[in-house]
């Protein structure tokens, strides 16, 4: 059995709340040994659900952040509890942070500010960003690279782009992680996307409950399908599943710190 690591997963969510111990022990059984969970939400206790899975779970670890969805509802007393919850031992990154210009559920600005208010956390506790992004890649970058980003490192989760801007990122310094967008019929750029990103840059996510792989379309995704990811991007890398996941796994644990948490 292959080891696997979820590298992005939102298991601490309430779609999870009346099966997460079936829904994590599925997992395991399907050779997914460690999990991040990332907290996000409209709300400080929201987020904060992440970090208190990764404290009754030892092989689960968390991020926090604010969702560029939710940054118009920072409120200034949330950065001090956000920074506290960013130092905590089991929690390995800040965010998911980031730009969504396809959505836009805040206003462009505030997303702005509240992605370099985060880079900013990131690199005053030391922990990598994890960075969200839909239609931002120029200004993204832009970000990363004015608050030196590369020096804590990160990565674009559930990469949506084409080969041009993974190819960006890589050379801002940071890491790629792929989800069950690319065994979609309609994710060529992003499958060529995967080619173009070194082996040593290579995560892989769920994103759960969201964006089952295929064959799971249209169902609740959760940790345990992340086998059919590692596969599309396998095949894509012209690498094997085994060593394919070896390096994903290798990866993660160096960016998030796994073994030091």
């Amino acid at each position: 059995m292959t080891d696997l690591i979820d590298s992005h997963s939102h298991i601490d969510g309430q779609e999870f709340d009346k099966d997460r111990a079936e829904v994590l022990a599925r997992a395991r059984a399907a050779g997914v040994r460690r999990m991040i969970a990332v907290g996000t939400g409209p709300s400080i206790a929201q987020i904060a659900l992440a970090a208190d899975l990764a404290e009754r779970e030892p092989d689960v670890f968390a991020a926090v952040g604010v969702h560029p969805h939710d940054a118009a509802r920072i409120q200034p007393d949330w950065w001090p509890e956000l920074d506290r919850l960013a130092r905590l031992p089991r929690v390995v990154a800040v965010g998911e942070t980031g730009l969504d210009y396809y959505y836009d559920h805040s206003p462009r600005d505030l997303q702005q500010d509240a992605f370099r208010a985060h880079v900013r956390m990131a690199r005053r506790v030391g922990k990598p960003v994890v960075c969200h992004v839909r239609d931002a890649h120029a200004d993204t970058l832009a970000i990363l690279q004015d608050e030196g980003a590369a020096e804590v490192g990160g990565v674009i989760h559930c990469f949506t782009g084409g080969p041009d801007d993974a190819r960006a990122y890589v050379a801002a310094g940071m890491h790629v992680s792929f989800s069950g967008i690319i065994t979609f019929k309609s994710a060529e750029p992003i499958r060529a996307a995967v080619r173009e990103v070194p082996l040593d840059r290579i995560l892989i996510e769920t994103d759960c409950p969201y964006l089952a792989p295929i064959p799971m379309r249209g169902k609740r995704n959760e940790p345990a399908f992340l086998v059919h990811t590692a596969a599309a991007v396998a095949r894509e890398k012209g690498v094997s599943l085994e060593e394919l996941a070896a390096a994903a796994t290798a990866n993660t644990s160096r960016l998030f710190r796994l073994s030091a948490a």
